[in-house]
């Protein structure tokens, strides 16, 4: 009796935290406005990407590109009151569905509330991949594989989630050296990142693996290590109605979708190439100073313009350039699991 009264109280505890959580995104979901709804061409089956952005026009006609390759059916933006002409290069896509708002990126929890309203209202049931326009997602075999035939094998493992690990990459010279134009390949600017000097930690609360280091935490927080940013990321899940974002993607909840593994093997890990160190980051880094919209006061942010105005150069001799998605598996940052 014991027993089924402590199940019966866990369950009421995960209906509340569930419908809670539902509730609140459905509250901020009136700050959306549907500009472009194109929903009406997604078939069962979709793989669909979520995105919320502002003023990243000039980064969306290769990421578009690069993820249309892998397999994503439909793109659902969020546009937080751009002004650099993103509509117009969206286009008359019928694969792009965009939501317009002017409402506070930070009173809706830098974006997640947005996203976990989109998420349950057209993800449920998808296999879904929550983006910045600055991520580009490698696994393995990702050159001659697509995102659904690595969503069909999780599938046929019972596993719902794919853990990430991301790699800022970088230029040899000074980031704002680092010039980018649309349709550009990143890696053609910033091809290079850190191959060691990672660090992980697993937080009892959601149960999920901390990890920090990389360039981040070797040339802006190397006084304050702790306070690097996380580098830990779930951004690909079949999506239920109940699931929602805690902490953008690097925390998910129910609890068991942060674990990168199975209960008694390893499971397919991927990298996921973050592409912040470009010239575009000055003008963003003194936008968020002024507009206080990120975290903590945009202090991640004052730490990024601080070292641009060093001059810090990112590139070490033990920098690695990125040759691909079995160089991630040989250094030990993703792992391909049973899928052969």
């Amino acid at each position: 009796m014991g027993k089924l009264v402590v199940f019966l109280q866990k369950l009421v505890r995960f209906f509340y935290k569930a419908i809670s959580l539902r509730l609140t995104a459905r509250r901020h979901g009136h700050d959306l406005t549907a500009v472009r709804d194109c929903t009406a061409h997604i078939k069962a089956g979709d793989m669909l990407a979520f995105v919320v952005l502002r003023n990243e026009a000039v980064r969306i006609p290769y990421f578009l590109d690069y993820y249309r390759k892998l397999g994503v059916d439909h793109f659902l933006f969020v546009d937080n009151a751009s002004d650099d002409g993103f509509m117009a290069v969206i286009g008359a896509a019928q694969d792009c569905s965009v939501w317009h708002t002017g409402a506070s990126y930070k009173a809706a929890k830098f974006g997640v509330h947005w996203l976990n309203f989109l998420l349950g209202k057209y993800g449920t049931g998808h296999w879904c991949l929550t983006l910045d326009p600055d991520e580009f997602l490698v696994y393995p075999y990702s050159h001659s594989r697509s995102l659904h035939e690595l969503a069909r094998y999780l599938g046929q493992e019972g596993k719902q989630s794919f853990f990430t690990l991301m790699l800022d990459m970088y230029s040899e010279g000074d980031v704002d050296d680092a010039l980018y134009h649309a349709g550009q390949d990143p890696l053609e600017v910033c091809p290079w990142f850190d191959g060691t000097g990672y660090y992980q930690d697993k937080r009892p609360h959601y149960g999920e693996w901390w990890i920090r280091g990389g360039v981040r935490r070797r040339e802006f927080f190397a006084d304050q290590p702790h306070l690097s940013p996380a580098l830990n990321k779930t951004v690909l899940v079949k999506w239920r109605w109940y699931y929602a974002y805690i902490a953008s993607t690097h925390i998910v909840w129910p609890n068991r979708l942060n674990n990168p593994h199975f209960a008694d093997t390893l499971a397919p890990t991927g990298c996921l190439l973050h592409f912040k160190y470009l010239a575009l980051l000055r003008e963003k880094a003194e936008e968020e100073l002024e507009r206080k919209q990120h975290y903590a006061g945009s202090f991640e942010y004052n730490r990024y313009l601080s070292g641009l105005n060093k001059k810090t150069r990112l590139w070490t001799e033990a920098s690695v350039r990125f040759q691909g998605w079995q160089q991630c598996v040989d250094l030990g940052l993703m792992n391909i699991g049973r899928w052969f």
